[in-house]
């Protein structure tokens, strides 16, 4: 039986978090920016929502903090880096399964973001 916390659906913020994670560790500010450049400035994440969801994901599992600096003297002592688990890539990976099966009944109905555009005056 699959784990609970690997496969409920992941919220869009804690998807968009392990996502960015899932190339390399960064620290929240990081997060935030790579967020916005992944989504094209469709997602902001601010810093409630970011640092909410980054306390949950730790104490789920999903993430921890990183025991290593990635630049020492580059770096604010303070700054905190986060780094995700093997829990956090199985969730990651249910997550992706979801949306590719979504995506495929999406494609057997001969949908698209176009399909409802003209029709709804979208």
């Amino acid at each position: 039986m699959a784990n609970n916390k690997t496969s409920a659906p992941l919220t869009p913020a804690v998807l968009h978090i392990l996502l960015t994670l899932s190339t390399k560790e960064r620290h929240g500010y990081g997060i935030m920016k790579q967020v916005e450049s992944d989504s094209q400035g469709k997602v902001n994440m601010g810093p409630g929502t970011l640092y909410g969801s980054l306390g949950r994901m730790i104490e789920t599992g999903l993430i921890r903090e990183s025991d290593k600096k990635i630049d020492p003297e580059m770096d604010d002592k303070r700054r905190v880096y986060y780094k995700i688990t093997g829990l956090g890539q199985k969730a990651l990976a249910a997550e992706l399964e979801r949306y590719r099966e979504v995506v495929a009944v999406a494609k057997q109905k001969r949908l698209s973001p176009n399909t409802f555009m003209y029709s709804y005056g979208i």
